[in-house]
This record gives C-alpha cells, sequence and structure tokens, in this order.
C-alpha cells in the first residue's frame, strides 16, 4: 500500500448526504477478485445514462471538464452508508482519489478506507460548506491535506485540523495494510511464541 504522509490535489463536490456503497459501486459489478478495475464503474447510476456505461451523464459533476483528474472528493455528511463492501473504497482508489472529506462517515467504510490507503477526513459542516463554495468557486481549486500536521488547506489558504486516531495515521504514513500492519510486528510475534510455556503450546 502506498504511504500517505501529503497530498495536493484537483478538488470535487460531490454535495450529497447519505451516498450509500451501492452508490459508489453498485452490486452488479462486484464480481471481480481482484482490487484493480473498479473505477470505471464508480458512481456508476450517477455517471451514466444507460446500464452499459456507455453514455455519459453530463450533468454529473465527474463527467465535467473542470473535474477531470480530481484526487479530493467533498462530500456530505453519512458518506459510505449502507453495507460494509470494502470495493467502495476499491473503486473510489482505483478512480485516482486520494482524500474523501466529509462531516461524517459510517463507521465500516471510514476503517475500510485507511485499510486500502484512501484517507477519509472529518470536517465540522461549517468548515466543509466552506471548502465546497471555495472550491466551487475557482475553475482548477485544489486542496492540500497534510496527514502529519492533521490538517487541510483550502484553496484560499484557509486551514482546517481533523482528528485521526493515532493507529490510523501510523498505518496511512506508513502504507500498512492489515497484513502489512501485521508483517511490521514479526520480530516481536515470535519472541512472544519463544517463550510461551511448553504446557501452554
Amino acid at each position: 500500500m502506498q504511504p500517505f504522509t501529503q497530498h495536493t490535489g484537483l478538488a470535487v463536490v460531490l454535495d450529497n448526504a447519505n451516498v450509500d456503497t451501492d452508490q459508489i459501486i453498485p452490486k452488479q459489478f462486484l464480481s471481480k477478485v481482484t482490487r484493480d478495475g473498479f473505477g470505471v464503474h464508480l458512481f456508476h447510476d450517477w455517471r451514466y445514462l444507460d446500464d452499459a456505461g456507455e453514455i455519459p451523464n453530463p450533468d454529473f459533476v465527474l463527467n465535467q471538464p473542470r473535474f477531470s483528474g480530481a484526487s479530493v472528493l467533498l462530500a456530505g455528511e453519512n458518506f459510505g452508508c449502507g453495507s460494509s463492501r470494502e470495493h467502495a473504497p476499491w473503486a473510489l482508489a482505483d478512480y485516482g482519489l486520494r482524500v474523501i472529506i466529509a462531516s461524517s462517515f459510517a463507521d465500516i467504510f471510514y476503517g475500510n478506507a485507511i485499510n486500502n490507503g484512501l484517507l477519509p477526513v472529518a470536517l465540522s459542516e461549517l468548515q466543509l460548506q466552506q471548502l465546497m463554495d471555495e472550491v466551487m468557486a475557482v475553475q482548477g481549486a485544489v486542496v492540500t491535506v497534510d496527514l502529519a500536521a492533521q490538517r487541510v488547506y483550502s484553496p484560499a489558504g484557509h486551514r482546517f485540523e481533523f482528528d485521526i486516531a493515532a493507529s490510523a495515521k501510523h498505518k496511512l504514513l506508513n502504507g500498512l495494510d492489515a497484513v502489512g500492519q501485521t508483517l511490521s510486528l514479526v520480530q516481536q510475534i515470535t519472541d512472544y511464541e519463544q517463550h510461551i510455556p511448553h504446557w501452554r503450546r
């Protein structure tokens, strides 16, 4: 998993609350057995006017030229609600997004995002609205997110601080998924196993 320290990228506003995992990646696209290839189906029912995904919806934000290549998504409250499918952060990351900023997240989605190198940032509703307003006001607006400092910098230079658990921050900064985190503790695990009394083995 790629380490996340700081990211500056074009921001896009999806001003919807309660965006659920079936809207992020519809169930009919979950047959793949790897994490790759889900980005083309991200927000499928909103991005396309047809089931085959061949006719883009010109009104959907990700299809608008000014947001082409966006890597920071601003969304409403309770982002990622619904099912526990890990495919949702896979699709967001495969599309090219590195950061999701919302006023709140569904708990399971939040954990899945961190486990897959996608940074979820929770800001207050007022901070989020200010950030959205700045992004919509200027074409090509970029947002910087500094994980080490736990700060978001708006296009106009305003600074917003955010909270993140120390364990989650450590995983992202070091590019550790669940397996990588376990492997980083191999020596401690080995030492523990070697000192287990024989009667407990």
